[in-house]
């Protein structure tokens, strides 16, 4: 006698939940983009004392809470808030010098190697609890 394995196509609720998933994780990646915006405008700002760094920064501030409190519906929030967080100070960290006079050290790009390995780990941990298919 023979076993066969059989492979259970995915249902409908799973395709759906990757999706929500799918979103909620660019949802994410948006805010920390608005999050690093947001950083450099008020580094623009200077303690809010220029106009137009401070509309900007205010612009971006509603903008990154938006959209991480849309990402947070389907993400865990000691993840979403890790990784939003880990965008914005690596992006800030990276555009400072572009936009300011700020240094950029080796030892500086060796920590945000860290953050940045930080959260692509806390990505993966977060895809490996996905709910089991249940054998029928």
């Amino acid at each position: 006698m023979t076993a066969t394995a059989t492979v259970a196509a995915p249902t409908a609720t799973a395709t759906a939940t990757a999706r929500s998933r799918t979103r909620a994780w660019l949802m994410l990646l948006l805010a920390g983009v608005f999050e690093i915006g947001y950083a450099l405008a008020v580094g623009g700002s200077q303690g809010f004392t220029v106009l137009s760094y401070s509309v900007v920064a205010v612009v971006f501030f509603l903008l990154t809470l938006f959209a991480l409190s849309l990402a947070l519906r389907t993400i865990d929030v000691g993840i979403g808030y890790a990784v939003w967080a880990g965008i914005g100070a690596v992006g800030a960290a990276l555009l400072g010098p572009v936009f300011f006079d700020e240094t950029f050290t080796p030892v500086k790009a060796l920590w945000l190697t860290v953050i940045i390995a930080g959260v692509v780990w806390l990505k993966l941990s977060d895809s490996l609890k996905r709910p089991q298919a249940e054998n029928a």
